[in-house]
């Protein structure tokens, strides 16, 4: 209806123009009729409203043209006689126009609207886009990131196995470490003492086992003897000549002129110097007439401190240092000790020989990454040694088997299996008539990677014993049910689809860990990360042929795959560095696991209380929350999703454990070390009460 409305004004206001250009005083209008209606809409209007004779030669003109039927009605009321009329006409053409335009700017707007609409849907799906693809750069850059890293650690433990070969190398070519290492398989063993660790520990899968480890020791044994012939035929010496000699390749030393006062002049001296009543840094000085000699030279774990009273024992002549086991805490100090003295010989079982050089290893690594650290603040080095004499140290080690005796001057020393770790020793030690037996770390329950603590008979009515003391006021229970919870757990969050982050301690704890799943669930794949990888492959070599070897790889357990299995390894058990989740890659796989419901971290030892793992355990026991983990140098904030638990598997003796020793030994007087000051005297209270003389940990002179 606007069109037709349109239409009729339009003819109406024509033909009012062409009337008007025909008046001879209206010379001064536009000569063109459109160009009139277009600029003089106004005018033409008004004379139409108000002149009739305009109106009605309008009414003529039109009469000859054709209009639209519908326009004729509006037309009839603009030309009409009555002014009134025609204004009522313009009114109606007029709101009809405005009604159109209403339409016209409505749907313009509507246009707009839909238009605008669209773009604003474009520019949201190109941010959607854009966002997605920054995350995904983002995401790309940190997989990048980690398999650099990773690359990095590959081509680093490639590197440590070329050192470490090249270090084994060298050591052979050295005359005296091919002596101890000759001296320790050719020389006759006395027969183990009684392994009482069933008693202790039973477990009826290891019947068996003893039967067959029985028969592997009558071989070895017999292929002792057979090598011994062998090589003395070869040099053509007899054989008890061969062996004089070794002895006497591997401690120079002449022995003094017995007299009858000697077990007195000697004046049997044992000094802490570390790790007595703190846990890590362990070391004792033991003093015999004119010789002198360490047991252990370890680290303190939070700060690589070395042992406190470590000056004490370089003020004089140092002639070796006994070391117990590979712990960092006890073994972590003997190359920068090396180092300070060329000729210092370092003994030690022929695992721990082995092990000990990847710690130390490690120990430079990580040393110098925090170097770098520190360096930006300005600090100097905090490092004890470096790789070259890490290399100088293990060209000092020598291979003492349990049971064997190595004479160091005045003093003479025999290991004895301590449990605890692969090639954890305990030391008696003489001088003339006295002894004194050391257990460093030790424990007497059976476990997947090595046996209980087998005391000599050399070891019992000695003069003093030095115990640890880690666990002296907990008792643990049946390790049986410990390791049924364990296993239990495990077998429930991999039955349910999840995944199971086990951080663990490189060396001991990694390694039993994987052996204990692969016993109990053969079938759940477990990968084994960082560090405790080369750790565990030593476990296997170092054990291969023996009466205990051990299989860690094959079935279903491998090495991880990472950083490809980050995402790709989705129902199973990680095992991996670092036990605190301080460092290695047991942060990266937390970063994945720990936002996931299904999923599972178990902390399986001890947590100093500003770690990561013991804060995360803070958090689980109220109830979850958010999580701040550093990964690279990158603090990440993560909502904890997974369960997180403790799942304790100590290799330390409890009370109950460390009061067998003590009782087993009855040793004249017992000093307790590498524990904690309070509860060594409760513990002390306790040894007292059995009949035990307690003295206090500090310097011990022979009574």
């Amino acid at each position: 209806m606007s069109g037709d409305a349109d239409a009729a004004l339009s003819a109406v206001l024509h033909a009012v123009a062409e009337v008007v250009l025909t008046r001879p005083h209206q010379a001064g209008l536009a000569r063109d009729p459109e160009r009139m209606v277009t600029e003089q809409a106004k005018i033409l209007r008004r004379a139409l409203e108000r002149v009739p004779g305009v109106r009605a030669r309008v009414a003529e003109l039109l009469a000859e043209r054709s209009l639209p039927d519908r326009a004729e009605p509006y037309v009839t009321l603009l030309v009409h006689p009555d002014a009134e009329v025609v204004r009522a006409g313009l009114a109606l053409c007029d709101a009809a126009g405005n009604h159109q335009r209403d339409r016209a700017a409505a749907r313009t707007a509507e246009r707009l609207e839909r238009k605008v609409a669209d773009l604003r849907s474009r520019l949201e799906r190109a941010e959607g886009r854009l966002d997605h693809a920054q995350r995904e750069t983002a995401e790309k850059d940190r997989r990048l990131a980690e398999v650099g890293e990773a690359l990095a650690e590959y081509e680093e433990r490639l590197a440590d196995l070329e050192d470490r070969q090249g270090i084994e190398r060298l050591r052979w070519k050295d005359p005296h470490a091919l002596a101890a290492a000759l001296l320790g398989i050719l020389e006759p063993l006395p027969p183990k003492p009684r392994d009482d660790a069933a008693s202790r520990d039973p477990r009826p899968h290891r019947t068996g086992v003893t039967a067959a480890s029985a028969k592997t020791t009558e071989h070895i044994a017999a292929s002792r003897d057979r090598y011994l012939e062998d090589v003395a035929r070869t040099v053509k010496l007899d054989r008890n000549r061969l062996l004089e000699v070794l002895r006497a390749m591997v401690d120079p030393t002449p022995p003094r002129e017995p007299a009858p006062a000697t077990a007195r002049e000697l004046d049997l001296r044992i000094t802490p110097l570390g790790g007595g009543t703190e846990i890590g840094g362990s070391c004792l000085l033991v003093e015999a007439g004119d010789s002198r000699l360490l047991v252990d030279a370890g680290l303190v774990p939070r700060d690589g401190a070395p042992p406190s009273g470590i000056d004490r024992a370089l003020a004089g002549p140092l002639h070796g240092v006994v070391v117990t086991h590979a712990h960092n805490d006890h073994c972590g100090y003997v190359p920068a000790l090396v180092a300070r003295r060329p000729d210092l010989r370092v003994l030690a079982t022929p695992e721990t020989v082995q092990l000990m050089p990847v710690m130390w290893a490690d120990t430079v690594k990580v040393t110098r990454g925090r170097d770098r650290l520190w360096s930006e603040w300005g600090a100097t080095s905090a490092a004890h040694f470096g790789y070259a004499e890490v290399r100088a140290a293990v060209g000092r080690c020598e291979e003492v088997p349990f049971g064997a005796r190595r004479r160091i001057g005045d003093l003479t020393i025999e290991l004895f299996p301590a449990g605890h770790i692969l090639g954890a020793a305990g030391v008696v030690i003489r001088a003339g008539d006295r002894r004194a037996v050391v257990t460093g770390d030790i424990s007497g329950f059976v476990q997947e990677s090595v046996d209980g603590y087998r005391l000599p008979e050399s070891a019992t009515g000695a003069d003093l014993l030095v115990m640890e003391s880690t666990c002296c006021g907990e008792n643990h229970g049946d390790r049986t049910g410990r390791v049924h919870e364990l296993i239990r757990s495990v077998a429930e969050i991999c039955e349910g689809g999840g995944r199971v982050l086990i951080p663990a301690f490189a060396l001991g704890r990694a390694q039993e860990v994987a052996l204990v799943l692969r016993r109990h669930l053969p079938d759940v794949p477990v990968r084994i990360d960082g560090m405790a990888t080369d750790l565990a492959h030593l476990f296997e070599s170092a054990t291969a042929g023996s009466d205990r070897p051990l299989e860690i790889f094959g079935g279903a357990v491998a090495v991880a795959d990472r950083p490809r299995e980050l995402e790709t390894f989705r129902t199973g058990v990680i095992v991996s560095t670092s036990g605190m989740l301080n460092g290695g890659p047991a942060v990266q796989w937390a970063r994945h696991i720990l936002p996931e419901p299904g999923s599972a971290l178990f902390v399986s030892g001890y947590q100093d209380e500003e770690s990561p793992g013991a804060e995360l355990l803070r958090l689980a026991g109220q109830g979850g929350g958010e999580f701040a983990l550093m990964d690279r140098d990158e603090k990440i904030s993560l909502r904890v999703l997974a369960k997180v638990a403790t799942m304790r598997l100590s290799a330390h003796a409890d009370r109950g454990g460390l009061l067998e020793i003590a009782d087993g030994v009855a040793a004249a007087d017992v000093m307790l070390v590498h524990g904690l000051a309070g509860r060594q005297r409760r513990f002390a209270e306790v040894l007292r009460h059995r009949g035990h003389r307690v003295v206090r940990t500090g310097e011990w002179r022979a009574g």
